[in-house]
């Protein structure tokens, strides 16, 4: 029901006389705030939990997932999409209540109909400003926050990954999460995943930093067999050269000089490409394989931190999503965002933990892979395992790892 209901009730009274032709209306008066939501500012949440929060910060983040000062930057982005003009009948609500009720539902992954009680407001009007409140990120945030990349920021992106996570040509480690969702209406079995829930997929790449890089959202969750990267953006740009990737570049110290790809790490769901490294398969594999799988291994695992990171701060994530897919879609792109927009080195660990004590939720897309490889991209694997088992690109503890 919406905080305002009708504002009157119309009943039809027939006349049952077969020579009467007369169709009478009653007229049923209603009010505009129900009784309940007239109390709000006595007794809401936000004029007095959220107020007292405030004073608290740790509580304050508990709550929000963020302080006091990063919620009143992202008002200052986005409030002006977050205001509606007030009427004769009934004042609109401001945005930083609406702020506050957006951020919750992300942080708490509460239904509407509880922060409707909670807030005093009507199921409408909770689920009017949770929609709004991502419209908005998405619409003020994406460009700043998410930008397309560029040649300058793949640069940056590959300095990172040999400066932290020593792996060379780097742009980035690459997964897919499902997300899982309540069933679409008339959907049949496109949503179905293998682990027998509904499902839309997040495809992501990350940077050494567990910033999000680029983002695909809202495929099938039984999308498989290279379908959901083939088809992205992402897959379609790197396999036409036209993400403005950096050029071949030597190897950093490499003695013999040879310029190499710039590339991506993926787990072995995903194909290999000259520009996609995966592990090399299989358990019975020589010393340099192995080398190589852990040293791809450890690069990768920033895009699984970043999703744990991710889970960990919107609870939402955790939940099995009521709505629908088009609304699923805007909540994961906000949640992204939003990830990019709050993070923090010092806060990326507790995160971390917190995600290890929900037992890590966020489901991995089934296999993606195709059976075969061209002799150019075996031919860079085995160029990036020569290099890290040369005494230009070994580290001191990779012989302890495997």
């Amino acid at each position: 029901m919406s905080e305002y209901g009708d504002h009157q009730q119309v009943v039809f009274i027939i006349c049952l006389d077969p020579g009467c032709s007369i169709l009478r209306r009653k007229r049923r008066g209603r009010f505009w705030v129900h009784p309940i939501n007239q109390q709000r500012r006595l007794l809401g949440d936000y004029y007095h939990l959220v107020q007292e929060l405030r004073l608290d910060s740790e509580r304050h983040h508990q709550y929000f997932r963020m302080s006091a000062e990063k919620m009143d930057e992202l008002l200052s982005i986005v409030g002006p999409d977050l205001r509606r003009q007030s009427t004769t009948y009934r004042a609109a609500i401001e945005p930083k209540q609406r702020l506050a009720v957006g951020l919750r539902y992300l942080a708490s992954g509460d239904s509407f109909v509880s922060l409707a009680f909670s807030y005093r407001l009507g199921v409408t009007t909770v689920r009017n400003s949770v929609f709004m409140l991502c419209k908005a990120i998405e619409n003020t945030m994406m460009g700043q926050y998410l930008p397309r990349p560029t040649e300058e920021s793949w640069r940056e992106v590959a300095q990172g990954f040999w400066k932290k996570w020593n792996f060379p040509n780097c742009l980035g480690a690459l997964d897919g999460k499902h997300i899982v969702i309540e069933k679409p209406p008339h959907s049949g079995s496109m949503y179905f995943n293998y682990k027998r829930t509904f499902s839309t997929v997040l495809l992501a790449l990350v940077d050494a930093d567990y910033r999000f890089r680029v983002i695909n959202v809202g495929d099938y969750g039984r999308s498989s067999d290279g379908g959901i990267y083939a088809g992205s953006a992402l897959g379609i740009g790197m396999e036409r050269g036209t993400l403005h990737v950096p050029p071949n570049a030597p190897l950093p110290g490499a003695a013999d000089a040879n310029p190499m790809p710039h590339v991506i790490v993926a787990d072995a769901a995903f194909p290999l490409k000259p520009y996609l490294m995966r592990p090399f398969p299989g358990s019975l594999l020589d010393h340099d394989k192995r080398i190589y799988n852990y040293r791809l291994s450890r690069a990768r695992m920033v895009v699984e931190n970043a999703f744990g990171i991710l889970a960990s701060r919107w609870r939402i994530m955790y939940r099995r999503i009521n709505l629908l897919p088009e609304n699923v879609d805007s909540v994961v792109i906000a949640a992204c965002v939003l990830h990019n927009f709050l993070l923090c080195p010092r806060d990326n660990q507790q995160l971390l933990e917190e995600f290890q004590q929900q037992g890590g939720r966020l489901r991995p897309v089934g296999n993606m892979a195709g059976q075969r490889t061209s002799a150019e991209a075996r031919a860079v694997r085995e160029a990036f395992s020569a290099f890290f088992n040369s005494p230009e690109g070994s580290v001191s503890w990779q012989e302890r790892m495997i």
